[in-house]
């Protein structure tokens, strides 16, 4: 890993990302596309030092309470972070402050935050999203080789549920010939409805391909599934959208048990709910806490 100064931590929508690159290995990620222009090697990462003491001062300055996103490019709790505690220190500043927040992780390593997580729920919002893609053990080993497995994210689901934080799980990507079948589905979604979540984000019956992304991800399925990749370069070509065959049908299912569950999937909605900080809670401050308001 290096270290840099960053200029500036919070985009226009209230997102940070702490770090750049990631080291969970997943062999799907978007986030290696080179439309995001990531100059050094993608597991090299590039820890924004002065996040803490940036945010402090954006938060500072803020009118009005609002919810921080993180997560969206790269895992917050990766491997440096049991070192560094940069989200450790930023959920403090957040909590600190009045401010919601919504962490998006694969790994078990949010629990070591629970506390930070509670506090910050007790007076606004903690949201946690967990991203689940198959039951198989196995299979996740290898789609996903340097992160806890599915079945200990859902054992965060279950103690988040414990806690009182709300939960969002993002069922993708589905790959082609690989999870996407309806016994998959079946089972990830059953794990949702038994932490009761409050959302499931699913963007298409699939995966997105770009370049960068693309050649990462071919060279994994010759290692890991031989003809796999010839098979997806006939079926699907250059496309940057490579859906599922049986798309349509996994689709129709996911939706009916939304339905009948009452569990929330249109991703605008998930994304609003999760994006606006209560109403009811603008005027509260975290315990001993004057408001800066």
């Amino acid at each position: 890993m290096h270290f840099v100064d960053a200029k500036t931590i919070l985009s226009a929508h209230n997102g940070m990302n702490l770090y750049r690159g990631c080291t969970h290995g997943c062999i799907y990620c978007d986030s290696r596309s080179k439309c995001y222009h990531i100059e050094h090697d993608f597991e090299d990462i590039e820890v924004k030092q002065n996040a803490p003491e940036l945010l402090k001062e954006k938060l500072r300055s803020k009118r009005k309470k609002c919810m921080i996103g993180t997560g969206s490019m790269c895992d917050p709790y990766m491997h440096c972070e049991k070192q560094l505690e940069l989200t450790r220190k930023c959920l403090k500043i957040i909590d600190d402050y009045g401010f919601g927040v919504a962490v998006q992780t694969k790994s078990d390593l949010i629990l070591r935050d629970l506390d930070l997580l509670s506090s910050i729920n007790s007076h606004s919002r903690a949201i946690v999203q967990m991203t689940l893609t198959t039951a198989d053990e196995d299979l996740c080993r290898i789609l996903e080789p340097a992160v806890c497995t599915t079945r200990r994210r859902f054992e965060v689901l279950l103690k988040m549920k414990e806690a009182g934080i709300p939960t969002v799980v993002w069922i993708c990507p589905l790959l082609p010939f690989i999870n996407d079948s309806s016994e998959n589905l079946s089972a990830l979604l059953d794990m949702c409805l038994k932490a009761g979540v409050r959302g499931i984000i699913n963007f298409g019956m699939g995966v997105t391909l770009r370049e960068g992304d693309r050649e990462y991800f071919y060279a994994q399925l010759d290692k890991h599934f031989p003809g796999m990749k010839e098979r997806y370069i006939r079926t699907f070509g250059t496309s940057y959208e490579v859906p599922s065959p049986n798309s349509r049908q996994l689709y129709q299912q996911f939706t009916a048990f939304c339905r009948e569950h009452d569990i929330m999937s249109n991703p605008d909605m998930i994304f609003q709910w999760m994006s606006t900080y209560p109403a009811e809670k603008q005027n509260n401050c975290p315990p001993g806490q004057l408001s800066l308001f």
